[in-house]
């Protein structure tokens, strides 16, 4: 598969990192754990399984649409398959414009029982992840958002980028010239 991820700017970067490394600190599951060097916070949009030519044509004009700003309104737990504990962010309209133009981009040329439903607008949540693990309910102590520091309030969104979870690459996705 190839994802859509937009990237963090350096300050709310550097802040979800140090809630990876506080979590895992403290015993909790952590992003942190992971040493893979294509691991930095991001905000998932989608996932295809190719990028093909259409959707590269569209991609590059969302691209063009970056930096964009958003608010983060703090911490959010989900229980799907795995146990999530992350940064919510506002799902404004420039976000949910953005993140539509991606999820039209990928199903123009993508089966559709290859896409995952959560990323659907109206079903996607946009959030960073701070752990995630297999373990249901690892997440449930009240204790754990006092250990986080403060999320940023504003977030900037800087960069498209795209990793292929075959192959381990990271692609950045640029506006066309």
């Amino acid at each position: 598969m190839r994802t859509v991820e937009l990237l963090l700017d350096e300050a709310a970067e550097r802040a979800v990192q140090e809630a990876w490394r506080r979590l895992a600190d403290a015993g909790l599951p952590s992003q942190a754990r992971h040493r893979s060097p294509t691991n930095s916070p991001h905000i998932t949009l989608a996932a295809c399984p190719e990028l093909t030519a259409p959707i590269r044509w569209e991609l590059a004009e969302v691209a063009a649409a970056l930096p964009l700003t958003v608010r983060c309104t703090g911490v959010v737990r989900f229980e799907r398959p795995t146990s999530v504990l992350a940064w919510a962010l506002e799902l404004d309209s420039a976000l949910a414009g953005l993140h539509r133009r991606v999820w039209e981009a990928v199903v123009s040329d993508s089966p559709l029982e290859t896409l995952n439903p959560l990323h659907q607008p109206g079903r996607w949540a946009p959030h960073i992840t701070l752990g995630r693990t297999r373990r249901a309910g690892a997440f449930a102590d009240r204790r754990i958002p006092g250990l986080l520091p403060e999320p940023p309030m504003s977030i900037r969104l800087t960069t498209l980028r795209s990793y292929d979870t075959q192959t381990g690459a990271l692609e950045v996705l640029q506006p066309r010239p």
